[in-house]
């Protein structure tokens, strides 16, 4: 197996126990909403991608967000926030700004 495959394996366990432990998750529904996430986060990767999430006062939001590149606008200086494991950031194509949402919220990725 190859060494990219197994940091991928390794992120996506880690990710699931957090799951669990966080939001008292099952293993199962930790590791799907695991996989969810890694799959996203590839797919943003390579463009545009419809996806929803449940907001923290229990909305469902319908977004497009990406993380390629190309689609980026400059990022001046360093962001001196602490960063999160917990956190999905990307960038909001009908908004034009950086969002964010909880991995575990995570509802559909179309």
């Amino acid at each position: 197996m190859s060494t990219q495959k197994k940091n991928q394996l390794k992120e996506i366990m880690l990710l699931a126990w957090q799951f669990v432990k966080k939001n008292g998750f099952t293993m199962g529904e930790a590791l799907k909403c695991a996989w969810a996430n890694m799959k996203l986060k590839a797919r943003m990767a390579d463009g545009i991608v419809k996806f929803h999430f449940q907001k923290v006062d229990g909305k469902v939001r319908e977004t497009y967000g990406t993380l390629r590149a190309t689609l980026l606008p400059p990022v001046n200086g360093t962001d001196g926030r602490k960063k999160s494991g917990m956190v999905q950031v990307y960038y909001d194509t009908e908004k034009s700004s950086w969002r964010s949402f909880k991995k575990a919220n995570l509802v559909t990725i179309e």
